[in-house]
């Protein structure tokens, strides 16, 4: 399976961007917090309220991204609810045989992990992705190193 491709905004900001390969008739949506799909409530409603902001600071949201960012809270919260189960039941469970077995909410704690992390990729928002991330600053227009190096 071929790599995803990322969008130009995200390409700028890791310094990966190619005037020569870039896609010319991309979509550049403008920025902005959407609001929040109808049936986000709970846990992943408060992690979509966590979110959208930072996105939106670093730039990394629109509109279009309604539905990717909705299923990244949708993980969250069922991460959060099989990793309530395993603290209060614990990561194994007795079978009607008496055998000791993985309790199921390990597994749904795991896919939903990676599936979060596998989101957060694509936003540039894990350690690995964002490490490659340029940050846009500001140059203070009073600063007498940067006025002294333009008149040089």
């Amino acid at each position: 399976m071929a790599r995803p491709k990322k969008p130009t905004e995200l390409k700028k900001r890791q310094g990966t961007y190619r005037s020569s390969r870039a896609n010319k008739n991309e979509p550049t949506p403008e920025i902005l917090i959407p609001d929040p799909p109808d049936h986000l409530e709970g846990d992943s409603l408060k992690e979509w309220d966590r979110i959208t902001p930072i996105l939106y600071k670093n730039g990394l949201i629109s509109e279009l991204d309604t539905a990717e960012l909705a299923a990244y809270c949708c993980c969250f919260a069922r991460w959060r609810e099989a990793e309530r189960h395993i603290k209060e039941n614990g990561l194994t469970e007795i079978t009607s045989n008496g055998n000791i077995i993985q309790s199921p909410y390990v597994g749904i704690a795991n896919t939903a992990m990676k599936q979060m992390h596998q989101f957060l990729c694509q936003f540039g928002m894990t350690p690995a992705s964002r490490a490659s991330v340029i940050k846009e600053t500001q140059e203070d227009p009073n600063n007498p190193l940067l006025e002294f190096l333009r008149t040089s």
